[in-house]
Order: structure tokens, then sequence, then C-alpha cells
């Protein structure tokens, strides 16, 4: 029984760090003069997870392009499940 609630819990999980930190690393390209300690946590955590975003989001619009296509609104999945994240990193 644990191991079947590993994976969604799993895949919760990531997608919840991922959210947390694509947002917080957003705060921290908005300041002027970061510190050090921003930019090794930039380096460090945000950057690895735009990294992981990206390559999410690639696999997200794979599985979401014919009901996108069917929408009519391909361009704009591309553009937020794979180009924002990909600028970002």
């Amino acid at each position: 029984m644990l191991t079947s609630l590993m994976k969604p819990t799993a895949l919760c999980l990531i997608v919840v760090l991922t959210v947390f930190f694509s947002l917080g690393s957003t705060a921290l390209a908005l300041d002027s003069d970061p510190s050090a300690g921003a930019m090794i946590a930039d380096t460090a955590l945000a950057r690895p997870m735009g990294i992981a975003t990206t390559i999410v989001g690639c696999a997200l619009f794979v599985v979401s392009t014919p009901f996108s296509a069917l929408g009519g609104n391909v361009k704009a999945a591309y553009k937020r499940l794979i180009k924002e994240p990909f600028v970002f990193s």
C-alpha cells in the first residue's frame, strides 16, 4: 500500500516545488542588487528548477497538443509550457 502512494505523492511534491521555486525566483530577479545568498540560491535552486520546469512543460505540451489543437490555442500552450520556462532558465 505504501508503494502505491509514493508515486502520486512524489508527483504532487514535484509540482508544488516547481511552482514554489518558480515564483520565488521571480522575486529574486526583481531585486536590483542581489546578495551573495540570493545568487547562490538562484544558481543552486532556481535555475535547475527552471530547467526541470522546461522539461515537464515539454512533456505536458506533447500530451496536451491534441486538446490544444481542438481549442485552437497551440501557440498559447507552447508559450506557457515551453517558451516562458526556457527563457527563464
